[in-house]
């Protein structure tokens, strides 16, 4: 059995970590390189930076502190916001990244996973969806969840999975940021239907989420944010209830 993954995500905005619910109503959560170090030294299995404006602003990932952040952490480190071509990715990976995420970019061009997975590899292309319930259908969001689109949510997963994503980083608009619990429904739905590995993200609050999301929504890893960030449950702590629970995670 392949082990579990708990990733801790940064969100970054004008260079600071922030965190808010549903997507809006942003606060402070700290300095991402002291945050990324500090996640690393904890024992976390990845580190995911998100640039949340850089595809609204028009604007590439701060590059320079991807470096930093990267120089600071000897765990895997996926990098996201405004990437929307092979040089982008050049970039970013040459500045420390070992994974990429697209989402808004792969919605306008689907070619560009196609792309950049022939160029890099499956194994560093991500791709991001952002989901909301619309009436009973599950919908994909674009630029940081501002943009609806005509998307449903699992066609397009499995497209992304067809053109070379090795990845999918399954954010639930409605459950992020509310604590309330993962969507483990359309995350089983969409890890059933799948041969990559699905990260759930959106809804952490207790350590059971994150054991549920595994069990029930047959997650491959588990991403959250600010009761990371704001030290609500540990990342040793709930690694301990995990195992203890029967979940095969690395310690």
């Amino acid at each position: 059995m392949l082990t579990k993954r708990i990733i801790p995500c940064l969100d970054i905005k004008d260079g600071r970590t922030v965190k808010g619910v549903n997507f809006v109503q942003l606060r402070d959560a700290g300095d991402p390189v002291e945050l990324a170090k500090i996640y690393s030294d904890e024992g976390a299995d990845e580190l995911v930076f998100l640039d949340i404006t850089a595809t609204v602003d028009k604007r590439k990932t701060l590059a320079e502190l991807v470096t930093k952040v990267a120089k600071a952490i000897n765990i895997p480190f996926t990098v996201g916001g405004g990437i929307s071509t092979v040089e982008d990715v050049k970039v970013l990976l040459g500045a420390g990244a070992d994974k990429i995420s697209i989402n808004s970019a792969a919605v306008k061009n689907p070619g560009v996973i196609d792309e950049m997975a022939a160029e890099f590899g499956s194994q560093c292309i991500v791709v991001a969806i952002d989901t909301r319930d619309v009436d009973g259908t599950d919908y994909v969001h674009t630029h940081g969840g501002r943009k609806p689109t005509l998307l449903q949510t699992q066609a397009w997963a499995k497209e992304v999975a067809d053109r070379g994503a090795g990845e999918i980083l399954l954010t639930s608009m409605d459950h992020d940021g509310t604590k309330g619990g993962f969507a483990n429904e359309i995350t089983a739905e969409i890890s059933s239907m799948l041969s990559i590995p699905v990260i759930a993200s959106g809804g952490a609050g207790k350590m059971h989420h994150f054991e549920e999301v595994f069990s029930h929504g047959k997650a491959d890893a588990a991403l959250a944010a600010s009761i990371f960030h704001f030290k609500e449950i540990p990342v040793p702590e709930l690694k301990s209830y995990l195992v203890e629970q029967g979940v095969s995670i690395r310690i």
